[in-house]
């Protein structure tokens, strides 16, 4: 039987153009019957000019490529450059993040969507209506999506409520001067779903124009929370957290650097700087070209990197401790049960009271404090590991987290991409 699951997602696009079909058409009909009757030509041209555009929006943030297979690769070709000795290789630049499943390297602002199963390009989130990335290139159909389902929403609200306000005032008259009760029925219906949808695609709207202009979405909204939430821990504990593994980590504050002020967060986002296209349903949006490298505003020095680093996400680092140790061998039981005794008791200083140095970042014991938390965190949903003050993971998102995280046993990222370009010019 498990070959004929069939994955929810699959429902959601008929599931949308039935809803937009309901309110948008069935209301039209049912107007005939309640006072004041239909709508008039003036009234009816606009709400369907509208209408058609939700459609046209809608089918382009459905079917625009996020993000074509690839592209990640021909961006790694392009940070390509020839070392001293001759040879083909890839030079990385400092922040430059490596993606397992892509084996390629992964641009600024992009993240693997575990459902496209690639790269995509400035990731928002994937979207589970559009079934489909909302992207670099997808989110200036995705807004202009929204935009026109809230204006006809609102329109459509306008004239249900006038009915419904109209049939209120004349409760007194005898039922047959009034609409049938399917009609009263239908109705309520649309006030309800109307309603409700206007009030979600509402928030939605205004939190997409809020990361338009701010040049933020909604992943590195998460990660500016996360990165917020690290600053404010470090500060109780000497300015560093444990990582991955007990390693100390010091925490700095860092700026986000892509926004560049609103004007440029505008044209940036939308593709264009001419205005009228940003709401016009046929304009286009970003090209894939344009997502290898983005404009950042310098309020942070070059060697910092967005996003900092996440202490659950760091590799573990190598114990020169268990590489340079020799095998003791010791002449009797005594001996080994005394020597084990000292290790357990170093151990319990190290992980309980006095907190020896075991950071590779350079800080000392006298920076340490008493007080200093070696466990993970716990998110809002009881699970191991942060969440921002919604309960959501980047997995909410549709991120593959397991696609940045490099394990002890990876290949190191170097030979990776040396490997990378070699077979690329084989």
């Amino acid at each position: 039987m498990a070959g004929l699951r069939i994955p929810i997602e699959a429902f959601a696009i008929p599931a949308v153009s039935l809803l937009i079909f309901f309110l948008s058409y069935s209301s039209q009909f049912l107007f005939y019957y309640i006072e004041p009757g239909p709508l008039s030509k003036t009234q009816a041209i606009w709400f369907n000019t509208f209408v058609v555009c939700i459609w046209w929006c809608y089918d382009r943030a459905c079917t625009v490529d996020p993000g074509r297979r690839g592209w990640v690769k021909r961006f790694a070709a392009d940070v390509a450059e020839e070392n001293e000795d001759g040879s083909e290789g890839l030079k990385l630049e400092k922040g430059m993040r490596w993606c397992k499943k892509c084996e390629a390297v992964k641009p600024p602002r992009a993240h693997h969507c575990k459902k496209c199963e690639r790269c995509i390009p400035k990731m928002d989130h994937h979207c589970p209506w559009t079934t489909n990335c909302v992207s670099h290139t997808t989110f200036p159909h995705f807004i202009r999506f929204v935009f026109y389902a809230v204006l006809s929403m609102s329109i459509l609200a306008y004239h249900l409520f006038r009915r419904a306000i109209l049939i209120w005032d004349s409760r007194s008259l005898p039922a047959y001067l009034g609409p049938p009760v399917w009609a009263m029925a239908h109705l309520f219906v649309l006030i309800a779903a109307n309603s409700l949808t206007l009030f979600a695609l509402s928030i939605l709207l205004a939190r997409a124009v809020y990361g338009l202009a701010a040049n933020t979405t909604t992943i590195e909204s998460w990660e500016i929370e996360r990165h917020e939430a690290l600053v404010e821990r470090s500060r109780k504990t000497g300015g560093y957290v444990y990582a991955n593994g007990g390693q100390q980590m010091r925490v700095e504050h860092q700026e986000f650097p892509y926004d560049i002020g609103i004007w440029k967060n505008l044209c940036q986002g939308m593709g264009t700087s001419n205005v009228l296209m940003w709401f016009m349903p046929f304009g286009g949006g970003p090209g894939i070209e344009s997502a290898a490298e983005f404009e950042v505003n310098g309020f942070e020095d070059a060697s910092k990197v967005w996003p900092p680093p996440d202490p659950d996400k760091v590799p573990r680092a190598p114990r020169s401790s268990d590489k340079d140790e020799d095998i003791k061998v010791y002449g009797s039981p005594a001996e080994e049960i005394e020597a084990f005794k000292r290790r357990q008791q170093k151990d319990y200083e190290r992980w309980g009271g006095k907190q020896e140095n075991t950071a590779n970042d350079g800080v000392s014991d006298d920076e340490q404090p008493d007080d200093y938390e070696s466990e993970y965190e716990e998110g809002v949903d009881g699970e191991e590991g942060w969440t921002n003050a919604d309960g959501e993971r980047l997995r909410d998102y549709g991120v593959d987290e397991e696609a940045e995280v490099l394990a002890d046993e990876d290949i190191p990222l170097g030979e990776l991409l040396r490997r990378r370009k070699t077979r690329s010019y084989s």
